[in-house]
């Protein structure tokens, strides 16, 4: 090995004093030749360190964030993310984009991973202004700041409708077909134990208003 270093600098410095241009050709040709035999007789370690370092960095992958807590003030909507380590992340791996009624969050190279968090249609307009985003401990905290200072119902305005359906199919005037409603709601939405549950209730419901010779409603 001690031999072919010394092969190697001599070669070197015959490459620079070379005028010729064949010369220099075939000098080339013999140092890349020996650099390679160096190479081949690197001991297995080093080798593999050295391919280790040639390696490109891992590219990340990206996680979508569907768990988040939230709260309000006549001002501000707040929305908490965790997220484990982001303190020690640079500032301009966070950034959060806002408009009059959205917000994307994108987290970049968090654990060798992205995360993203988007918030369509929310339930009235924000100022993107003055709309703003604190890292904490573990913790992004987006504020939204409201255009008018008043409390929401809830976040977005897909959340408002489906309320406002659940209410409408239970708000009846007649009380044994609210009852009905939500019946068939939990049938339609429950499990094996929950179905046979209320199977049984409507069977029994059904025998004793036969037994007491009351008319059949259901």
């Amino acid at each position: 090995m001690e031999e072919l270093h010394k092969d190697l600098d001599e070669v070197k410095e015959l490459l620079k004093k070379a005028s010729r241009k064949r010369v220099h050709d075939v000098l080339l040709s013999e140092k890349n030749k020996i650099e390679k035999e160096i190479k081949n007789q690197l001991p297995s370690k080093i080798k593999a360190e050295t391919s280790e370092e040639e390696r490109p960095p891992p590219t990340g992958y990206t996680v979508k964030i569907n768990n988040y807590a939230w709260d309000q003030s006549d001002k501000f909507l707040k929305i908490y993310i965790t997220l484990s380590g982001v303190q020690h992340l640079p500032a301009e791996n966070v950034k959060v984009h806002f408009t009059e009624r959205s917000f994307d969050l994108l987290v970049k190279n968090l654990n060798n991973k992205n995360y993203t968090m988007t918030f369509n249609n929310l339930l009235k307009p924000i100022s993107v202004e003055s709309s703003s985003w604190k890292i904490k401990t573990d913790m992004i905290l987006i504020l939204c700041r409201k255009k008018q200072e008043e409390k929401w119902e809830c976040l977005t305005q897909v959340e408002k409708e489906t309320k406002e359906k659940e209410k409408a199919a239970y708000d009846t005037s007649d009380p044994s077909e609210g009852l009905m409603n939500l019946l068939k709601k939990m049938y339609a939405e429950g499990d094996d134990e929950m179905k046979r549950s209320i199977n049984k209730a409507w069977v029994e419901s059904r025998e004793k208003q036969v037994k007491d010779d009351l008319p059949i409603d259901i």
